[in-house]
């Protein structure tokens, strides 16, 4: 497969319902790159913006993204659709943000109760 059949067109939706893109990408473009291109393209007048890819998580067909993979090996069957625009979903998640959902995760584990109810 080659040309329009190896570009895939995303544009990234915000948690403020705001949109980056859309742009095109090659299909064998990795999903740690896609980040760096949101990083890249934030609205500068948006406060809490992402430093880093760790504070990215890229959401597409209700799935998150591993940075190690690639938008062929991400594919669902609606990227096929000629002149489709895929929107994927963009989180930002600092890194105080997921230290505290680790202590709350760890606090869990330890409070769970043993009881059976019979």
């Amino acid at each position: 497969m080659s040309g329009l059949h190896d570009q895939i067109e995303i544009k990234f939706r915000l948690t403020d319902g705001s949109d980056i893109g859309p742009k095109s990408y090659p299909a064998v473009t990795s999903v740690a790159t896609l980040k760096e291109s949101v990083i890249a393209q934030w609205p500068k007048e948006k406060e809490n913006g992402p430093k880093t890819v760790k504070d990215l998580k890229i959401i597409s067909a209700g799935k998150i993204l591993e940075n190690n993979r690639t938008l062929r090996e991400c594919k669902s069957p609606i990227y096929g659709l000629p002149g489709g625009v895929i929107t994927m979903h963009v989180i930002v998640q600092h890194r105080s943000d997921r230290i505290s959902e680790k202590k709350v995760s760890d606090l869990e584990k330890q409070n769970k109760c043993g009881c059976v109810i019979l």
